[in-house]
């Protein structure tokens, strides 16, 4: 999806503060909302996500301009900031919640996708299969006010001093030349 030069990336890669704090450090991006996608009900709320039930996976939605940073390059962070071989799961996140996913905005970016997938594959980082799933782009419903910027405002909680800060950390150290200024 395109206006102008501004476009749109969809992904889940488990829970969705983990994604949001990495995304919103990388240069050229301008927004990282978390949020809902992949399911089947219309405006679903976290507690209805955190059963499993609704078929949607959280997911960040990345407005990002592409003359600055490459789709393909927002897809090489996304692989290496998460665990891409375990089905419906990240860590102790459980559910096809967490479940490792791009919904793609056109037939550009699926074909991007599915490159990346392949040399993600092909790169020897993982010793098992890759699952991520990828799919076509149907809707986004915004996640509650209280999940934005969650890391960054909570930095100390249990939850992203344990799990969201190691993920940062290792985007920081191997990503060092996509940081914003």
């Amino acid at each position: 999806m395109s206006a102008g030069h501004i476009e749109t990336a969809t992904l889940g890669a488990g829970c969705f503060w983990c994604v949001e704090a990495v995304f919103k450090r990388i240069n050229g991006v301008i927004s990282v909302q978390s949020g809902y996608s992949g399911g089947h009900i219309k405006n679903p709320a976290y507690r209805e996500v955190c059963t499993g039930q609704t078929g949607h996976a959280e997911v960040v939605q990345v407005s990002f301009d592409p003359r600055v940073v490459s789709y393909q390059t927002l897809l090489g962070v996304f692989f290496s900031v998460h665990d891409p071989t375990t089905l419906n799961r990240q860590g102790a996140d459980v559910g096809t919640q967490y479940r490792s996913v791009i919904f793609y905005h056109d037939e550009s970016q699926h074909e991007i996708a599915k490159l990346a997938l392949v040399a993600a594959s092909e790169s020897g980082e993982w010793d098992a299969p890759i699952v991520t799933e990828i799919s076509a782009f149907t809707s986004f419903y915004p996640a509650e006010e209280y999940h934005d910027d969650y890391f960054n405002r909570n930095p100390d909680q249990p939850y992203c001093a344990l799990v969201v800060k190691p993920k940062v950390d290792k985007f920081l150290s191997r990503f060092k030349t996509l940081l914003k200024k």
